[in-house]
């Protein structure tokens, strides 16, 4: 294979792989969140991390914790979410967690905590 066929190539798995990344960080909500179809906002950033903050009524399921199959089994599937971590990468990880345990309600990743706070209109908590 000749050395341009080589540079085109590698620039089209480049591009490819562009486009699935840029896809992937679209998934956080920018739009305001109508509230009255959310059952609960879910903040699936650790102790640690809500205790500088989380949004008003939110349920505090660390994703990283050892509970957090137990307490997404006291959630009805069915239902509406909300989730929110620190920049959307975690809330997208544990929607995807949700969907395969068999949530089929609308999963909403709204990115971080100002992002949900402003999507939602709730209020920071510390």
């Amino acid at each position: 294979m000749s050395l341009f066929l080589k540079r085109i190539f590698k620039f089209l798995a480049a591009a490819v792989i562009a486009v699935f990344a840029v896809g992937s960080l679209t998934a956080c909500s920018a739009e305001k969140i109508d509230m009255g179809s959310v059952t609960a906002v879910i903040d699936v950033r650790t102790p640690e991390e809500t205790a500088a903050g989380y949004l008003e009524g939110a349920l505090l399921f660390d994703i990283q914790g050892a509970a957090f199959n137990t307490q997404l089994d006291t959630l009805d599937k069915a239902a509406n979410y909300v989730v929110y971590c620190r920049s959307g990468n975690r809330a997208g990880q544990a929607i995807e967690f949700m969907k395969s345990a068999g949530f089929t309600g609308t999963l909403t990743n709204a990115g971080s905590l100002a992002d949900a706070a402003n999507a939602t209109g709730l209020e920071i908590k510390n």
